[in-house]
C-alpha cells in the first residue's frame, strides 16, 4: 500500500466519523467533498430558523466549524481549533453550503477560512485557527476521535 493510499483511507474515515457524528446528524449536515486542507458541507435550513424566520445564526456557526474541522483533518497532520471567529454577512433563508479552506499555516498552526453560502449568496465568513498535534516517534499517524490528544506541559 502506497502512503497516498493510507492517507485516502484516513480521508474516508475521517469523512465517515464527520458524517455520522451526533450533531451533525442533528443538524442536518452532510459531507458533499474533502480534499487536502479542505471540505465542503451542506445543511438543510428547515428546522434551524429562529423567531424572525431566518437561520439560526448558532447553526450557521455550527456548519462552518463542522467544515473547519473537516478541512483541518483531512492532511496527514491531525489538528484542533484553538479560535473561531464569524461575520455574519445576511440573512440565509435557504439549505447552506459551507466551503473550507488552508489558507496559511506555520510549524504549530494552520488558519482556515470558512464561506457559508445560501444558494450562491454569501452569508458568513469564518476564520479557524487549528494547533497541529505533536506526536511522539513511531507513533500512529492519527489517533482515533475520542481520543485525548497530549498536552506539552512544563
Amino acid at each position: 500500500m502506497k502512503q497516498g493510499d493510507a492517507c485516502q483511507g484516513e480521508t474516508k474515515d475521517m469523512v465517515a466519523r464527520f458524517d455520522h457524528c451526533e450533531c451533525a446528524r442533528l443538524l442536518g449536515m452532510v459531507v458533499r467533498e474533502t480534499w487536502p486542507g479542505g471540505a465542503r458541507i451542506a445543511m438543510t435550513a428547515e428546522g434551524k430558523r429562529n423567531p424572525n424566520g431566518v437561520v439560526h445564526g448558532g447553526a450557521i456557526f455550527s456548519l462552518a466549524d463542522q467544515a473547519f474541522g473537516l478541512a483541518a483533518n483531512t492532511g496527514p497532520v491531525r489538528q484542533v481549533a484553538v479560535s473561531a471567529t464569524i461575520t455574519y454577512l445576511s440573512p440565509a433563508r435557504g439549505d447552506l453550503e459551507a466551503v473550507a479552506e488552508q489558507v496559511s499555516e506555520t510549524e504549530q498552526h494552520s488558519l482556515f477560512l470558512v464561506r457559508v453560502y445560501d444558494g450562491k449568496r454569501l452569508v458568513a465568513t469564518f476564520d479557524g485557527v487549528g494547533i497541529k498535534e505533536k506526536r511522539a516517534k513511531g507513533a500512529r499517524s492519527r489517533p482515533s476521535l475520542g481520543e485525548d490528544i497530549p498536552l506539552k506541559t512544563g
